[in-house]
């Protein structure tokens, strides 16, 4: 097994996958852009080079550590997905990413169409490699918390609001089970809504980032143009909204970056809360499997997209990351040791259906995650849980092609993530974006139907 980057994702799922996986430590090599995170790679016996995979050199080290039924472990934010997921399939090489990346400085570089710097492209040129390789090696795109874990938390959610709404459906086998489920319902809008409580008594610095996961990673894909799935049920178009014209058409971008857009959201500790409409793939893949079509028609989609409030740290970073027009600064700092208190509220939140508003997902605090597992804060472990869940699905089915988290069965996923997600919540809401607005701000909202996305976009 070959792991590439070696950050929070490699750092925090090496113990895991150790713990999970009946590996000796000579069978893993890590190649990262660093030395960052040697002192653990030491700690277990692994294999450590610095040497950073780029568009010029990565077929030489693929080639030199990876051999026919091994494992590529992709980690990095800054390593083309499709390259090596081809390379993968070329060679019978497994493979596994946390989410689809470009080649370094692909997310903000200006010069390429917003439309193609979206994850709706990577994801598009990822699943065409399916033509080219129809039965090659298991290939799992976009598998950590989200996207990832959140497709499957989707599936559950949706079970349980059957039987409580006295639906008593046959259980969902096929995609399109699944979808008609959804319709059934009536969910018209999905958001990944998460909102992060850490804290740290070291508080941020000028020029510096915070973050409790990768700060490049996060700028990178905060600059991506804002994405969303497009529900059937949607009446207004937005000012700045843009289609692609290519792909499967589930979703739309804002001519604007996702850093520059926040959204209304809510979760069950914090309740009601702006949160930053930041580019991820589950915003595409998630309407995309929930479609209904009748021949060319599509007659059911819901809205879908990220609603995130990073902690309080991240949200200063962000906030001067933007006022420095877009300039990453020169210091950055992962927290995780350092943190003293808090948890991460991480769940999807369906709403439009016979009970309004149903919020399901992890609340995992900082101190259960260091007992949980070494090496992991509270967000790192929400992601590496189901990483490492998947590399499991994908040795046990290793000819299954390539995957999407929605394409994989749900259950065997959460019966490895489960453990590691702290409190598991479902609660119901009677929250809608139009709490508090009606009056306030007529203009701006829809008030006969509270779920049309003009009224959860922050003007």
């Amino acid at each position: 097994m070959l792991i590439v980057g070696f950050g929070a994702v490699g750092q925090g799922s090496l113990p895991l996958i150790l713990r999970h996986i009946d590996m000796r430590p000579e069978q893993l090599t890590i190649v990262t852009a660093d030395e960052s995170g040697r002192n653990i790679a030491a700690e277990y016996g692994i294999k450590f080079r610095v040497e950073p995979l780029t568009a010029a050199n990565y077929i030489a080290i693929l080639r030199r550590e990876l051999g026919r039924g091994d494992f590529l472990v992709n980690a990095a934010f800054d390593v083309s997905s499709t390259a090596v997921l081809e390379w993968c399939q070329q060679n019978g090489v497994l493979y596994i990413d946390a989410c689809l990346e470009p080649w370094r400085g692909g997310h903000s570089d200006l010069t390429v169409p917003a439309s193609r710097r979206s994850n709706y492209a990577h994801r598009e040129a990822a699943l065409a490699l399916r033509g080219k390789y129809p039965s090659g090696p298991t290939g799992i795109l976009m598998h950590g918390a989200n996207p990832g874990l959140v497709s499957h938390l989707v599936k559950e959610a949706l079970l349980t609001l059957a039987a409580d709404v006295g639906m008593k459906p046959a259980p969902p086998r096929t995609r399109a089970d699944w979808a008609g489920l959804a319709m059934r319902l009536n969910v018209k809008v999905i958001h990944v809504a998460e909102r992060d409580h850490q804290t740290t008594r070291a508080r941020k610095r000028n020029d510096e980032f915070v973050n409790t996961w990768s700060s490049e990673a996060f700028c990178g894909e905060s600059l991506q143009p804002a994405e969303l799935g497009w529900g059937t049920h949607e009446r207004h178009w937005p000012r700045d909204g843009r289609e692609y014209n290519f792909g499967c058409g589930a979703a739309i971008y804002l001519d604007r970056a996702g850093v520059a857009t926040q959204v209304r959201s809510w979760a069950p500790f914090e309740g009601s809360f702006h949160g930053w409409l930041i580019s991820h793939g589950e915003a595409i893949s998630i309407p995309d499997y929930l479609t209904v079509r009748d021949g060319g028609k599509v007659l059911y989609r819901p809205t879908c997209h990220y609603a995130y409030h990073p902690c309080d740290d991240a949200v200063l970073s962000l906030h001067e990351f933007s006022g420095n027009g877009w300039r990453f600064p020169p210091k950055q700092r992962l927290l995780r040791e350092e943190i003293d208190a808090g948890f991460d509220e991480l769940g999807v939140l369906l709403m439009g259906h016979k009970k309004g508003a149903y919020w399901y997902g992890s609340q995992l605090s900082i101190g259960e995650a260091r007992k949980l597992c070494p090496h992991n804060n509270a967000t790192s472990l929400q992601v590496n849980a189901p990483f490492v869940a998947a590399i499991i699905w994908a040795l046990q089915n290793p000819r299954a092609g390539i995957r999407e988290p929605d394409e994989i069965d749900f259950q065997a996923i959460l019966e490895i993530t489960k453990p590691y997600l702290g409190e598991l919540v479902g609660a119901y809401t009677d929250w809608t974006p139009l709490v508090g607005r009606s009056k306030l701000y007529p203009e701006e909202i829809d008030a006969s139907d509270p779920w049309q996305f003009m009224n959860f976009r922050v003007t």
